[in-house]
């Protein structure tokens, strides 16, 4: 295509300027990579942040509600009582469990026996949230076994894992008996079989778990379980995924983004404020290429003139400098891939002293092709204007120029 090689030795004719102008797409193109990479590292880092000790969705019995009473001999705001005795429970939970193994996003699940107790030694009396599980399914949803500092995670018939600030406001260590006490009523000596430092607050002051099996007396649930927590592969297909079990099981799903509404928001901000940036980064791109190729279109004018004197069409001329403008975008965008690259792989590699990458960043998330293809057709709208221009040319004031 001989338009092709008019259009390279346009560009090889001045390689300073080209050099430079390649090099400002380039660094143009780094930019976008290096936000985008950022903005989807930090926001991966955060969600795992909240959901690292947490369910990606949590399903627990549908809401019981008083039901009106209708009937002649009835006032209208009669209602059915609803007991409070009783409490709600997953009974059938066996077949929920067995429908969430056949779910190829599911990566964890734990049925759970939550509720509230009071822990009490001597004089000391601490309320805390209980927690009944599975033993060999301690680590499904909080990482426990890893964070022990004493003892270990073996909760047996009566063991009790607490946290260490639960611990230390009850004088307790691995070892010592403590009395349990209910929000049913019932009271058991259990052993406290380990201590945990989650590092998270909520974890360490007030949880405790002990197994499933030993959890049942003491709610007053021989059978069922009072809720199921879910890990996903993916914690962004959290809403769809419980759509789609509320749908399967009758149950009330609740994904993590409904119970961390300020994050979702957060992460919303920090997406438009990342869009905003690459924006910019393709505006100035763009305006880089066109006023490079405009000053090229005006210092070949008499060149184009004579090319247009010897019947050389104007879409020819378009053609050349559009394609200059395609070569700039493609090459500088090749460029500034890679280089974002590198540089995100670079950055990911410093780690403070716990191992822990100092930016939050994801060399894999740098929206390389949006970057290569919105380049390319940035620098190639770039040079319309001067293409137009150039293929305008009157030959006889260009050659008279």
């Amino acid at each position: 295509m001989f338009a092709l090689k008019v259009a390279r030795r346009y560009l090889l004719s001045n390689p300073s300027q080209t050099l430079l102008l390649i090099a400002g797409v380039a660094l143009g193109v780094t930019v976008f990579v290096f936000i985008t990479a950022l903005i989807a590292g930090l926001a991966v880092r955060l969600t795992e942040q909240v959901t690292g000790n947490s369910a990606h969705i949590s399903l627990e019995p549908p809401a019981r509600v008083a039901r009106v009473l209708a009937g002649p001999d009835l006032p209208v705001e009669s209602v059915a009582l609803v007991s409070t005795f009783q409490r709600q429970q997953i009974r059938d939970w066996p077949r929920v469990v067995s429908l969430l193994r056949a779910s190829p996003g599911v990566s964890a699940i734990s049925p759970r026996i939550s509720g509230n107790a009071f822990l009490v030694r001597s004089e000391a009396v601490q309320s805390v949230a209980i927690v009944g599980v599975e033993p060999q399914g301690i680590d499904a949803i909080s990482r426990i076994t890893p964070t022990l500092i004493e003892g270990d995670s073996d909760l047996g018939a009566d063991g009790l894992l607490i946290g260490v600030r639960l611990a230390e406001d009850l004088g307790l260590a691995a070892g010592q008996p403590i009395l349990l006490r209910t929000e049913r009523g019932v009271e058991r000596q259990l052993i406290v079989r380990g201590v945990f430092r989650s590092g998270l607050q909520s974890l360490d002051e007030r949880v405790a778990f002990l197994s499933l099996q030993a959890a049942r007396p003491l709610f007053v649930l021989p059978e069922g379980v009072t809720n199921i927590e879910v890990k996903l592969k993916n914690p962004e297909d959290a809403r769809a995924t419980a759509r789609f079990l509320a749908e399967a099981t009758g149950l009330r799903a609740t994904p993590w983004q409904e119970k961390n509404l300020s994050l979702e928001d957060a992460l919303v901000a920090q997406g438009r404020t990342g869009t905003l940036i690459q924006v910019f980064s393709l505006i100035s791109i763009v305006i880089g290429v066109a006023s490079a190729l405009v000053l090229s279109a005006y210092r070949r004018r008499s060149e184009v003139g004579i090319m247009r004197a010897f019947g050389v069409p104007g879409g020819f001329i378009l053609w050349v400098f559009l394609l200059q403008g395609l070569l700039i975008g493609l090459i500088g965008a090749l460029i500034g891939c890679a280089t974002g690259y590198g540089l995100c792989l670079w950055l990911e590699g410093i780690t403070s002293a716990d191992g822990v990458p100092i930016l939050p960043i994801a060399p894999d998330q740098g929206g390389y092709v949006a970057a290569l293809v919105l380049t390319t057709l940035g620098a190639v709208i770039a040079s319309i204007l001067p293409a137009r221009s150039a293929a305008g040319v009157d030959p006889l004031e260009a050659i008279q120029q």
